[in-house]
């Protein structure tokens, strides 16, 4: 086992960016270098937060700044209970999805501003940002036509393309923000190709705990 801290990791994209492929792939680089780790997904990652989940997904209706709120309820069970409690006793946490998302779904999908967010991640979230952040970035059609082929839609995927076009430009925007923690992978080029940037950006990052 490696002397390496625990570290934060995120995935974020949107519907059919290959995200569960790219959990593999950063699942086999931790158990390469025999790291102990967990990992998750938002919304859920923990029994309540999981009840929340299927009210997102599933509900009908449900009002913008309603659906903000759940998510960061979600995520406060996320964070209290799974997320830090793993980092403080040494493992690291991969989660599908965190803060990112709610920038992108509910700030640019459905144009809450970003003031809000920025308001409820200071509450929620605080000092636990993820340290790196691995951003599947997919053409909207490509990614829509993937996720159709996999699975009945939920609520949030039976959006229009213009709410999918949005959100690829919230996740740009916090790309343009971040660049230090995002790193894009082009997930429209072949699997081989995506797989090789991704753990090329996860030795990268391996690399820089070290100096």
């Amino acid at each position: 086992m490696t002397d390496l801290k625990a570290q934060f990791v995120t995935l974020e994209g949107s519907e059919g960016a290959g995200k569960t492929t790219a959990m593999h792939v950063i699942t086999e680089c931790l158990d390469a270098w025999q790291v102990p780790y967990i990992t998750s997904r938002e919304p859920g990652g923990e029994y309540n937060a999981e009840q929340i989940r299927e009210l997102l997904l599933h509900s009908e209706h449900l009002d913008a700044k309603t659906e903000l709120l759940l998510m960061f309820a979600a995520r406060n069970e996320h964070l209290v209970k799974v997320i830090r409690p793993a980092l403080a006793a040494g493992k690291w946490v991969v989660s599908d999805r965190f803060v990112d998302a709610s920038y992108a779904y509910q700030g640019y999908g459905r144009g809450i501003e970003w003031s809000n967010i920025e308001f409820l991640e200071q509450m929620i979230v605080a000092e636990t940002q993820p340290d790196l952040t691995i951003l599947m970035d997919v053409d909207t059609q490509v990614g829509l036509e993937r996720a159709a082929n996999r699975s009945v839609k939920d609520r949030i995927e039976k959006e229009a393309m213009p709410f999918f076009e949005n959100i690829k430009k919230g996740y740009a925007k916090r790309l343009q923000a971040e660049p230090h923690r995002i790193k894009s992978i082009d997930a429209n080029a072949n699997l081989t190709a995506v797989k090789n940037d991704i753990v090329a950006v996860m030795q990268a990052f391996k690399n820089g705990l070290n100096q």
